[in-house]
């Protein structure tokens, strides 16, 4: 299976074998991943023709999530194999080991993208929130936050354990079959900054 991560400043591809990882490639690019994630997947496949991809759906960069998902319908399309989907926060939560979690992400106008999650599964116990620091203060109260905006979310809290991390595609091992199984659809978590006029 091949995974695809291109939702945050992190460019990521892995190659996977049920549960043993043969490839990776993992860049902090910020921007600039449409031109780095073909040759990446390229000199991860080595020939070799995955039978699935799974790609990371967001929330994060509005344009990382539609390269990697672009990339993703158009490699799935012409190997024709399965493509699946995956949130950026449940692989946040499943790399920070899940328990009892919060996942917090930098989103845009200084709002952080947060999700609490339990364990033994791993699963959602609130919805995804777009939301600005302090108001996502008073909705978290897992103790340990990880992600791009875990430092930000526990200082306006002023307690708890911040562990800042950023999805890795080699990492989508850690997450189970229900939260690596959704529709391969954009979960932009917020509205557009572009407004249609009237």
């Amino acid at each position: 299976m091949l995974v695809i991560e291109t939702a945050t400043a992190a460019c990521s591809a892995a190659l996977l074998d049920g549960g043993v990882l043969l490839a990776e490639g993992h860049e902090i690019v910020g921007r600039g991943h449409a031109e780095r994630l073909v040759p990446m997947v390229r000199g991860l496949l080595d020939g070799r023709r995955p039978q699935a991809i799974l790609v990371d759906c967001g929330p994060g960069s509005f344009t990382g999530v539609r390269v990697g998902l672009a990339a993703a319908h158009g490699l799935a399309i012409g190997w024709r194999v399965p493509l699946a989907g995956y949130s950026s926060l449940a692989l946040l939560a499943a790399m920070g080991d899940g328990a009892g979690i919060a996942a917090a992400m930098q989103g845009g106008h200084g709002e952080l993208f947060v999700q609490s999650f339990a364990g033994d599964p791993l699963a959602p116990i609130d919805a995804l929130r777009s939301l600005a620091p302090a108001e996502a203060a008073v909705v978290t109260h897992a103790k340990r936050i990880v992600g791009s905006g875990a430092e930000a979310l526990v200082a306006a809290r002023g307690h708890g354990e911040a562990v800042e991390l950023l999805p890795r595609a080699a990492e989508a091992l850690r997450l189970p079959e229900a939260l690596r199984s959704l529709p391969p659809r954009p979960i932009y978590g917020r509205a557009p900054d572009a407004k249609a006029m009237t």
